[in-house]
């Protein structure tokens, strides 16, 4: 579908500050940064990849360009929800060891583009486990609400090495509700 305006931002005005997508998943708020954000579209029905992890829904056909679609409350083993007319699939440019490629995140909704101040992200908490905060870039207070800032290559692009693609198939029984 249309790309988002948001995804079209030129970036903050401010060298100091960074725009970023903030996105809801259950009562929480996630960031990325503006400038990896390929599109924005709403939910849509996903093809199967056999033997995939459980939080990769399958792919999706993007103009041409076969792209993976990751379920972001699976893969942090959030409770489920139901797909609605809300939930949308933000595309974004992800580096990983095989190079860029575009991933789709399935979140609850999208929120807003926010301006943020480098200088007050704060690091993420040590939580005595590397895993529990290895993806997380910072932290960061948006209108009294606590933005979990997240790396996305950290999160998503370790693992696309492992996640193949049939140039075409039939689309699944994955419905939006």
């Amino acid at each position: 579908m249309a790309t988002h305006p948001a995804a079209q931002a030129a970036g903050p005005k401010d060298p100091g500050t960074q725009q970023v997508l903030t996105f809801e998943l259950g009562n929480e708020t996630y960031g990325v940064e503006i400038l990896r954000v390929r599109e924005i579209r709403g939910w849509t029905a996903v093809t199967k990849i056999p033997h995939a992890p459980p939080h990769v829904l399958g792919v999706l056909n993007l103009r041409g360009s076969i792209v993976p679609v990751v379920d972001l409350r699976m893969r942090f083993a959030l409770e489920r929800a139901e797909y609605t007319k809300v939930t949308v699939i933000i595309v974004l440019s992800v580096h990983s060891s095989a190079g860029r490629r575009e991933v789709g995140v399935v979140v609850d909704g999208v929120s807003d583009v926010v301006d943020v101040d480098v200088a007050s992200v704060k690091q993420a908490p040590d939580l005595g486990t590397k895993f529990a905060t290895e993806y997380i870039r910072g932290l960061v207070s948006v209108a009294n609400r606590m933005v979990v800032l997240l790396d996305i290559d950290r999160l998503i692009g370790t693992q696309l090495s492992g996640i193949s693609a049939a140039p075409q198939a039939q689309e699944s029984s994955v419905e939006a509700a």
